[in-house]
């Protein structure tokens, strides 16, 4: 591990511009020169132990563990995404159980599941992609735990509401992620059951411009838009984000409504803004960490770079001294 960069640091880079920069990251992230340097170079280590805790889940539930001892919760996500075959979806299925199993086994720690589909054979077919869901669904509502299906590219979307749309039927207490940049979501979000649990971000995923709805400030403006009719129709809420003016608003939305605050948690990335997440906390707001782990951790890195150019900071800071 190196050493931790101060929180304010991060807020010190101003004038960046994330319609330009994010996608050329990505697009430089993906060349295999620059992935095989970053995974196998110090440097690339170094970066990926802020964000990402470890390749076990013995070390993400020890980050939790530390995290828990704040007051703050946390959200497992086992690394991963598109399998190819029928072993490699049932070993995933297989890692979610441990997941689940761990969570059980701590009942001390506030812990949330985490699961891409993708991960479960949703390229294969959507049934095949329910099949390997529905046991880790039985098992959470077993040891009463949440699960939460994340939200992968454009081209995944209606599949995802079809196999989220059953697993709630079958346990009402799965939840969904969201994403302010698509156009779509506004109707999406009116497609939802009624009542469910979502998890509100911006989106990481390097889409199409005729499908997203535009640079920072339009998606932020989304942002609040989702927000606001989410809490209005009765959703409880993860506001996942960073953005200071975004947990300002929904903090003044919030402000002499405890029937409404008690739907809404703050959610925010492990290794970004510690700071926030403690003040929060501190201020008697729930707040949960999303803990990535496991040995896919290169695709993630690159995305939590893109989303937040003041993230190459640290990636600069560490290799000034390579």
């Amino acid at each position: 591990m190196t050493a931790r960069i101060p929180d304010a640091a991060y807020t010190s880079i101003v004038g960046l511009s994330s319609s330009v920069l994010r996608p050329a990251i990505l697009k430089v992230a993906h060349h295999p020169w620059v992935e095989h340097l970053a995974t196998r170079s110090r440097v690339g280590r170094a970066v990926a132990d802020r964000f990402v805790p470890g390749e076990t889940l013995a070390e993400a539930l020890a980050a939790a563990r530390e995290l828990g001892d704040g007051g703050i919760g946390v959200m497992l996500n086992h690394l991963g995404e598109n399998v190819t075959t029928q072993r490699e979806a049932l070993d995933e299925r297989e890692a979610y159980l441990a997941e689940v199993a761990a969570a059980a086994g701590t009942p001390d720690l506030d812990v949330v599941i985490s699961v891409k589909l993708t991960q479960l054979g949703l390229d294969e077919s959507v049934d095949a992609c329910r099949a390997n869901l529905e046991p880790v669904l039985d098992a959470a509502s077993a040891s009463g735990l949440t699960v939460m299906i994340d939200m992968e590219d454009h081209t995944y979307v209606d599949r995802t509401l079809d196999v989220f749309r059953a697993a709630h039927a079958r346990s009402p207490s799965t939840g969904l992620a969201i994403q302010s940049y698509l156009r779509r979501t506004p109707d999406d979000l009116f497609s939802l059951p009624s009542g469910c649990r979502i998890r509100l971000v911006k989106g990481a995923y390097l889409e199409p411009s005729s499908i997203v709805v535009g640079g920072k400030r339009e998606v932020d403006r989304a942002y609040t838009r989702l927000f606001v009719t989410a809490l209005d129709r009765g959703h409880r809420i993860d506001v996942a984000t960073h953005d200071e003016r975004l947990q300002a608003g929904v903090r003044e939305r919030l402000d002499g409504n405890e029937e409404a605050r008690s739907r809404v948690e703050f959610q925010m990335l492990y290794g970004v803004r510690r700071d926030l997440q403690a003040q929060l906390a501190g201020q008697g707001y729930p707040v949960r960490v999303y803990i990535p782990y496991g040995t896919e951790w290169y695709p993630y890195l690159t995305r939590r770079l893109a989303e937040r150019p003041a993230n190459l900071w640290f990636f600069a800071s560490n290799l000034v001294r390579t």
